[in-house]
């Protein structure tokens, strides 16, 4: 069984969204899917196969404050207006074909950060609710959102913990891997002031945090040469996929989220044969 792994990144995994809008059309699916952050949270339109969703989310409400905005601090303790992306557009506004996710029969894990321990865990995507609490705590980047209560457990953005879940997917079983990146070939992740900030911010109330957040450059880098060793020294079972420039964490110039949609987009359709060569 093949699996798509998925890198997150907040705004850049638009690229990713192109490249599973291109398997819908070529009729893949995956049935076993892991990711983290935004990675996971736009592949749950594709296991309900909802075709372009996403880029209408991000074309008619990236720009809106309620969306993204310094308005949303008061109520969602986050830039990010976690209660109108996670409730109100998939509930009301570009209605989630619900009954169409549940019919799915694949596995999907959803990875999240444990804030008391600093490591991964894989929550079980098909038990995801209305409200989608497990795609918020996927998504909570320390500081930009509060962690968030789930299962008795504390949570923070499953990237900080396993940036590229890949080794899950080989653990599960899985020889045969799609993997999504989000970062172009030339990038690797430094060890940034702001990076540091964060995580000794956590320190008091989440000590494990810290040592996770400033092991996460290196656990990163190493997981990208893995992932491009596995796709060099076995093509037939590894197929990788990653922008060819870099796309912003917070890009907000619709254009050129558009222009990172069709680089995914083509970029699959150009790696079809290979892609489908995964299910043989």
């Amino acid at each position: 069984m093949p699996g798509l792994v998925l890198e997150g990144g907040t705004f850049r995994p638009v690229f990713s969204c192109g490249v599973m809008d291109a398997l819908l059309d070529h009729d893949i699916m995956f049935d076993y899917v892991v990711g983290v952050s935004a990675g996971i949270t736009y592949a749950i339109s594709y296991l309900s196969r909802q075709r372009g969703r996403n880029l209408e989310v991000l074309r008619r409400y990236r720009g809106d404050s309620r969306y993204f905005g310094v308005r949303n601090l008061p109520h969602d303790h986050s830039i990010f207006g976690t209660d109108f992306v996670f409730d109100t557009i998939p509930n009301q506004l570009i209605p989630f074909d619900w009954e169409t996710y549940h019919r799915y029969k694949g596995r999907i894990l959803v990875g999240v950060t444990n804030a008391e321990t600093g490591r991964a865990e894989y929550l079980d995507g098909a038990k995801l609710d209305r409200t989608c609490t497990m795609l918020r705590a996927t998504c909570a980047i320390p500081l930009y959102f509060p962690a968030v209560q789930l299962s008795g457990g504390t949570f923070y953005d499953g990237g900080v913990a396993d940036p590229i879940p890949i080794v899950r997917s080989l653990h599960d079983g899985n020889r045969k891997n799609l993997i999504v990146l989000t970062q172009p070939k030339s990038y690797r992740k430094a060890l940034t002031r702001g990076l540091k900030f964060a995580a000794h911010a956590l320190h008091r109330k989440y000590p494990a945090m810290t040592e996770t957040m400033l092991a996460r450059p290196g656990l990163y880098n190493d997981t990208v040469c893995l992932c491009r060793r596995l796709a060099e020294e076995n093509p037939a079972d590894t197929v990788l996929l990653q922008p060819d420039a870099p796309l912003a964490t917070f890009e907000k110039d619709i254009k050129k989220l558009e222009w990172g949609y069709e680089m995914g987009y083509n970029m699959t359709c150009d790696r079809i044969d290979d892609i489908k060569a995964l299910f043989v």
